[in-house]
């Protein structure tokens, strides 16, 4: 706009308005106290809108949910995330702590970890980090089954599970060359951190992996038997229609090369 046009619209705003908006003097126009006072209230308003337009024109940061336990998340992913967020700056990721990792579009989970033997048809797998599963109790259950066996003991000890149709336990019996338990007293605690302070207190034994070695290695949990589920571990799963494969397929490539 020329300065004439420019003139124009300030006298017809302060004559709308009723007000003297600027000081006009050879030096130039400065805001009277008026002027000053009803800038500093359009100023955020304009500002907001310039704000909206840019968010408008600017194209959506690509984003991602993942879905895990939050005891893979605080005992093994945490310390490494930071290097995912230098390398993929332009992804929006938000972890997502689930205790029961099924059913994942309807919770809008794009990707997963899970944990268990990988014998899921609801969804794409892809092994991630073997890690053999075996039984854990306190010092006072190890102690019990050092004095009267691992047979005698597991009869008598609850068994702690994930959710009600885990076969983690029967898979492991099976494994021991030990019989099926029918059990009433089986408790379950989908949480996996809630389920190992549950073994620290005394209220069962769980399978337990790798995850759990600063809890052993101060006494805390103490490995019951040798056998283990070697078959166990954690592994990627996707939803069959998933809507964003580059994303997935990048957090994916950097989990396996990790």
């Amino acid at each position: 706009m020329t300065k004439g046009a420019i003139s124009y619209q300030i006298k017809t705003l302060e004559s709308n308005l009723g007000l003297r908006l600027f000081e006009r003097s050879a030096r130039g126009v400065t805001l009277t106290t008026e002027g000053q006072t009803l800038w500093m209230s359009c100023r955020p308003q304009y500002q907001a809108i310039e704000s909206r337009l840019l968010a408008l024109k600017a194209p959506p940061a690509p984003s991602l949910t993942v879905g895990m336990s939050s005891y893979f998340a605080s005992r093994w992913l945490s310390p490494r995330l930071m290097t995912f967020m230098q390398e993929y700056p332009d992804i929006q990721l938000r972890i997502q702590p689930m205790t029961q990792l099924f059913d994942l579009e309807r919770q809008g989970v794009d990707i997963a970890i899970r944990w268990g033997n990988g014998q899921w048809d609801d969804v794409e797998v892809t092994p991630l980090m073997p890690m053999p599963a075996w039984p854990v109790g306190n010092p006072a259950a190890a102690e019990k089954v050092r004095r009267v066996g691992l047979a005698r003991a597991l009869s008598e000890f609850t068994l702690l599970r994930d959710h009600d149709e885990s076969n983690a336990w029967s898979d492991w019996l099976d494994a021991a060359g030990l019989p099926a338990q029918d059990r009433k007293d089986t408790l379950i605690i989908p949480d996996p951190n809630v389920r190992v302070q549950a073994v620290i207190d005394g209220q069962g034994i769980a399978l337990n992996d790798a995850l759990v070695s600063r809890e052993m290695s101060e006494n805390q949990l103490v490995r019951i038997s040798d056998v283990e589920l070697a078959n166990y571990g954690y592994f990627l799963v996707i939803p069959h229609n998933s809507n964003r494969p580059d994303t997935v397929a990048a957090f994916a490539n950097w989990l396996q090369h990790l």
